[in-house]
């Protein structure tokens, strides 16, 4: 199931990436206990008001936002149930033309 979360983020990334746009990925082991993936891309900002709500299911930031594909809106809430289930926590941060979502599991998920 982290497989799917994984694939996710990265679809999405790609999805709300413009042609000549950057997508990178980060993954850091921490002292904690803990491992961290980083997706970030470049591309319109997602308003700080829609944050907090862009994990619920069937929500989306902007229904003209990035419309050269249709998509139901539950990606991001599969994701967080996902990450939820293996104790894990996901956040996003959003700014400048840059978003950067942030999956931290602890160290032993088991990946189905």
């Amino acid at each position: 199931m982290l497989r799917r979360a994984i694939s996710n983020l990265l679809s999405n990334a790609i999805r709300h990436t413009p042609n000549g746009g950057t997508i990178t990925t980060r993954i850091a082991r921490g002292a904690e206990g803990n491992t961290t993936l980083t997706v970030e891309n470049t591309g319109s900002t997602i308003s700080a008001e829609h944050l907090p709500r862009l994990f619920d299911r069937f929500y989306r930031a902007d229904s003209s936002r990035h419309r050269t594909t249709e998509n139901s809106g539950l990606g991001l809430a599969i994701t967080r149930s996902i990450v939820l289930a293996h104790d894990g926590n996901i956040s996003v941060q959003s700014a400048d033309g840059i978003t950067c979502f942030t999956l931290c599991l602890p160290n032993g998920s088991k990946t189905n």
